[in-house]
């Protein structure tokens, strides 16, 4: 089915290229600074192994390079990808605050500019929804990752336990974007593309098969915080 979502590179890059100077403040007022569990949670179930060679696409400002780079004592070769100036700027800047040596690079996650069967973690976290082809985008994930090593996808997800699902759907469609409007000015409407754009991406088991038709095996699926977010792991 296309996409009723404009998720055009031009407009998602222009988006997030409006809302970069407050996104780490937006992200952790809106989900009440759960995303950084969703990120532990991440790490903690796809660990880096010692010298361990991550990617971390659709990076935004780092935080889960960050994540990793804290993770493995600082002992794991850390690349960070994002097609957004203005995010990876942010990303350098908290990157070299806090001495982490991680390598940022320019890159739309359709067309990775690296070598095939690189990377021993090739993770994503609220990014691949933004990819305009997400097959491309798990495929490009797949051709870097190494032999034996995994993908790992983290995403929003629909809650499905009622009365919460009501409850987290009437915030998320109607006071998570006034709020979003409000601090960030963005004349993109981003806070109204996220309840949208999470609404049309394929979750659980459909995003499941995406992945295994991307030529992923053991592929699992596990909700955290009553579904808000979902962590999605594969082996190459």
């Amino acid at each position: 089915m296309p996409s009723v979502v404009d998720k055009s590179g031009p407009r998602v890059r222009k988006m997030f290229g409006e809302i970069a100077g407050r996104y780490d403040f937006l992200n952790h007022l809106l989900s009440l600074n759960v995303d950084r569990y969703w990120r532990w949670q991440a790490v903690r179930r796809v660990p880096p192994g010692p010298g361990a060679k991550i990617l971390d696409l659709c990076t935004g400002t780092g935080d889960l390079a960050l994540a990793y780079h804290r993770a493995a004592g600082g002992k794991a070769e850390i690349i960070g990808a994002d097609f957004c100036h203005e995010m990876l700027e942010i990303a350098r800047q908290k990157a070299a605050k806090s001495g982490a040596p991680i390598m940022f690079i320019e890159a739309d996650t359709q067309h990775v500019p690296l070598e095939n069967d690189q990377f021993d973690i090739v993770c994503v976290a609220f990014g691949l929804r933004n990819v305009a082809d997400t097959d491309a985008g798990l495929a490009e994930m797949v051709r870097v990752c190494a032999p034996g090593g995994k993908v790992a996808v983290l995403e929003f997800s629909t809650p499905t336990w009622q009365p919460f699902k009501g409850v987290y759907g009437w915030y998320f469609r109607n006071v998570l974007p006034r709020i979003g409007r409000l601090f960030s000015r963005s004349s993109a409407d981003a806070y109204n593309y996220l309840p949208s754009s999470v609404g049309e991406f394929p979750q659980g088991e459909q995003l499941a098969n995406r992945m295994r038709a991307a030529g992923l095996t053991e592929v699992t699926h596990q909700g955290l915080t009553l579904g808000v977010a979902t962590l999605y792991v594969g082996k190459k």
